[in-house]
C-alpha cells in the first residue's frame, strides 16, 4: 500500500544481536497452523541482518514498492524489473512465495499515466497492456497479486480514481480478467485498508466480491491491510475474515502493523503484543484466512513516522533488529510457547546505514536505540574506511579527523529514554567504494 522509507543500501548495528526465543522461526510455525507468513521488503535492502531476518523467519515476501506501476513502468511502454526482479530471486532462493503488489491503484502512479488525456477505450487498453505485461513476466512464480488496491471511500461509496471516473466500476472486473489470463495460477485480490471489522467499507468490499463471484469474474481472496492503531484493534475481526470466506473466497491479512504515540513504553509494547496476537489468532482461527503479512518487520524500515506525526514503533522489531514482544504475540498465535518478554537487553546501541548513493556521494544516517537503558547526551563514533568524507550534518554536530567521525548530540536532543531513539544524519563524498564502519557510543 504505502511507501517505505527511503531505501536502505546497507546496515550494520555496533553490538546488535538478533537472539531469539527457542521457538520455530515463524515460517515454521506458521506452517504447522497451514499459514504463511510474509513481510514486506525493500530490494536494496535485502543483506546482512535485514535479509537473514526476512529470509530467516517469513515464508512470503511482498516487494513494498517495487512493483507499482510508477516504479516498474515509469515511461509508457518501458519497464524497469531491477528492483522486482531482485525480490523474486530472493524469495526463490529461500523457498518463499512472492506475494505481488499492487497492479491498479490510485496512488504512486506515474505522470504519463496519471497527467495523460484519455479516451474510456485507451484507457481500457493502457490498464491491460500494463497488467498484461507485468503479470506475464512472473507467471509461475508469484503465488498471488494484489490486482486492485483501495477501490473504496470510507463510506463505501466507489474511490474517485483515474480508474473509476473513466471506466466506472467495471474496471475492476476488467483487471482481475485481465491478471487471470496472464497467469492462470496466480491468486488474485482485491486488497483495502480499514475493512478488518464490520463496517460500512468493508460491508462495500463484501458486496463487490459477491457480485463478481455471481457473475463469474475470477477473484480468489481479500486482502485486510490491517494497519491499525495499538489498543483497537477491531473486536469483530475473526467474525469479518469468516464471512469473506464464507462466500468462497481465502482472506489475507496483507499489510499488518500496529503504531503507537511515541515514546515506546513497556506497557505500550504489551498492548502492542497482546494486539498483534489477536489480529494473527484471528486469522488462525479461520481455515481460509491463508496468509498474514508484516508490512516492514523494523521499526527503521516503517512508512508510520513518516506520515503520522508523533507515531512509530508500529513493527515486530526494533530498530536495532530485536524482536519486540510483539514478535513474541505472533509467534504465540501459532502455536509457539515464544517468550513473555523479548531477550535480555544490552543498553542503548547505534545503527549506521546508508539511504542513498551517487556518483561520488551518499546520504547516511545514524539512528541511537535504547533499550533497558537511557542517555542524557550521546556521541557516536566511527571510521571510515576508503576515505569517505563528510561534507554537511544534521541533528548533531559531527567532526572529522582523518578517518575518524564524531557526532555528538545537539541542544535539543540529547536525552533518549529507555525504549527511545534518536536519528542525525549527514551527506558524504566517497570514491569507488562505501563499506560500512562500525559505530560506538562514548
Amino acid at each position: 500500500m504505502f511507501a517505505g522509507t527511503a531505501a536502505v543500501g546497507a546496515l550494520l548495528a555496533a553490538g546488535t544481536t538478533t537472539a531469539h526465543a527457542a521457538d520455530a522461526p515463524l515460517r515454521d510455525l506458521a506452517a504447522a497452523k497451514g499459514k504463511v507468513v510474509g513481510t514486506a521488503v525493500s530490494g536494496g535492502k535485502l543483506n546482512g541482518t535485514y535479509a537473514d531476518i526476512a529470509s530467516g523467519q517469513f515464508s512470503s515476501v511482498t516487494p513494498d514498492n517495487a512493483m507499482k506501476w510508477g516504479s516498474v513502468e515509469p515511461s509508457r511502454g518501458s519497464y524497469n524489473w531491477a528492483e522486482a526482479d531482485q525480490i523474486v530471486a530472493f524469495a526463490q532462493a529461500h523457498n518463499q512465495q512472492v506475494r505481488g503488489h499492487t497492479l491498479v491503484w490510485h496512488s504512486q502512479n506515474p505522470n504519463w499515466l496519471t497527467n495523460g488525456s484519455w479516451t474510456a477505450a485507451q484507457l481500457r487498453t493502457v490498464l491491460q497492456d500494463h497488467i498484461t505485461t507485468e503479470v506475464t513476466r512472473y507467471k509461475g512464480k508469484l503465488a498471488a497479486w494484489d490486482v486492485v488496491n483501495e477501490a473504496f471511500n470510507e463510506d463505501g461509496t466507489y474511490r474517485s480514481t483515474i480508474w473509476y471516473d473513466n471506466l466506472g466500476s467495471d474496471y475492476i472486473a476488467q483487471a482481475l480478467t485481465t491478471a487471470r489470463a496472464a497467469d492462470p495460477s496466480a491468486k488474485l485480490y482485491i486488497n483495502d485498508y480499514n475493512v478488518e471489522g464490520v463496517n460500512a467499507k468493508s460491508t462495500a468490499l463484501y458486496n463487490l466480491v459477491k457480485s463478481l463471484k455471481d457473475r463469474g469474474v475470477p477473484i480468489d481472496g481479500v486482502g485486510l491491510q490491517a494497519h491499525l492503531i495499538l489498543g483497537q484493534v477491531p473486536t469483530d475481526i475473526q467474525k469479518n475474515i469468516q464471512r469473506f470466506a464464507d462466500l468462497g473466497v481465502d482472506v489475507a491479512i496483507t499489510e499488518l502493523d500496529i503504531r503507537m504515540q511515541l515514546p515506546y513504553t513497556d506497557a505500550k509494547g504489551a498492548q502492542q503484543k497482546a494486539d498483534y496476537k489477536n489480529v494473527a489468532s484471528a486469522c488462525a482461527a479461520v481455515t481460509r484466512c491463508v496468509s498474514l503479512t508484516v508490512w516492514g518487520f523494523t521499526d527503521s524500515d516503517s512508512w508510520v513516522p513518516d506520515v503520522f506525526s508523533g507515531y512509530g514503533a508500529a513493527t515486530p522489531y526494533n530498530e536495532s533488529f530485536a524482536p519486540k514482544p510483539a514478535y513474541y504475540g505472533i509467534a504465540e498465535a501459532f502455536g509457539g510457547s515464544g517468550g513473555t518478554t523479548p531477550p535480555p537487553s544490552d543498553g542503548c546501541k547505534a545503527v549506521y546505514s546508508v539511504t542513498s548513493e551517487w556518483n561520488d556521494g551518499f546520504t547516511g544516517q545514524v539512528t541511537i536505540n535504547c533499550s533497558g537503558a537511557s542517555l542524557s547526551s550521546w556521541k557516536a563514533k566511527w571510521t571510515f574506511g576508503a576515505g569517505q568524507r563528510i561534507t554537511q550534518a544534521w541533528n548533531a554536530d559531527c567532526t572529522q579527523s582523518g578517518a575518524a567521525v564524531t557526532c555528538s548530540n545537539a541542544s535539543w536532543n540529547g536525552t533518549v529514554p529507555n525504549g527511545g531513539s534518536v536519528t542525525f544524519g549527514f551527506n558524504a563524498s566517497w570514491s569507488g567504494s562505501n563499506p560500512l564502519p562500525s559505530v560506538t557510543l562514548g
